[in-house]
């Protein structure tokens, strides 16, 4: 595990070598986030050409967009209030989808895309998800990528929303990406990667719910690899922009 999560690490390092960051890193990260919203959707149920992303009317595909927006302006309040920061996603996320934006759960149903099975309780759900407000508040020294894995995978497998939480878990995990150092220019489209990897992405997951030592290293593998791959879809759009 910990030789996926070097290896993701240096990849990031040689993209942010890239000579066209230099003047145009904003413009990748926009171009990054668009590619990261398609992806998300894609992986909820809704893939559509990424040229009629911004005109798409469908729900998924909007929340995936309004999510995308935003996380540009929630990052300072990940670290100090997540559970805040949470119900914002879920509110952009899911609009049009429910009725209960930003609110968790009340009953054990739960949406599943990914054919997971089924979610936790509701009370179990709420308890887990303090333990996770309390594992991005504190001073961890894990390694970005593993605390962004575990952040994903805790918000997917117990979907504390019950609509839209995969948008919700893959939005969070590009934020802590982001935020605890890893990709400080949200440059990477790691959702991309998580797409590409196709059938493995739930199998992760599940692999993460079995709670053995061997499932969590599992995921955190598959999310070393999605962010190398995340890391080869910024650098083509590098490769793009420098043709011109």
């Amino acid at each position: 595990m910990s030789e996926a999560v070097t290896d993701a690490r240096k990849a990031v390092d040689r993209l942010y070598g890239h000579r066209v960051l230099r003047r145009k890193s904003p413009e990748v990260s926009a171009r990054s986030a668009l590619r990261g919203a398609r992806a998300s959707a894609a992986l909820e149920g809704v893939d559509i050409p990424l040229d009629v992303i911004p005109e798409a009317t469908d729900p998924v595909v909007q929340g995936a967009l309004r999510v995308s927006a935003e996380l540009g302006r929630l990052g300072s309040t990940w670290r100090t209030a997540p559970r805040q920061v949470l119900a914002r996603l879920h509110t952009l996320a899911a609009s049009g989808l429910t009725k209960d934006l930003g609110r968790p759960r009340a009953t054990p149903e739960a949406s599943d895309p990914l054919g997971i099975g089924a979610a936790p309780e509701p009370q179990e759900a709420v308890a887990r998800v303090d333990g996770l407000v309390q594992l991005v508040t504190a001073s961890s020294k894990a390694p970005a990528l593993v605390l962004a894995a575990v952040v994903h995978a805790e918000l997917a497998v117990l979907r504390p929303f019950g609509t839209a939480d995969g948008l919700v878990a893959r939005a969070a995990e590009r934020l802590t990406l982001v935020e605890f150092g890893l990709d400080p220019k949200s440059l990477v489209a790691v959702e991309v990667g998580h797409l590409e990897l196709g059938p493995a992405y739930g199998e992760g997951l599940r692999s993460y719910l079995s709670g053995t030592p061997e499932g969590v290293a599992a995921w955190v593998r598959h999310c070393a690899t999605a962010v190398t791959l995340g890391v080869r879809e910024a650098t083509a759009i590098c490769e793009a922009m420098q043709r011109g």
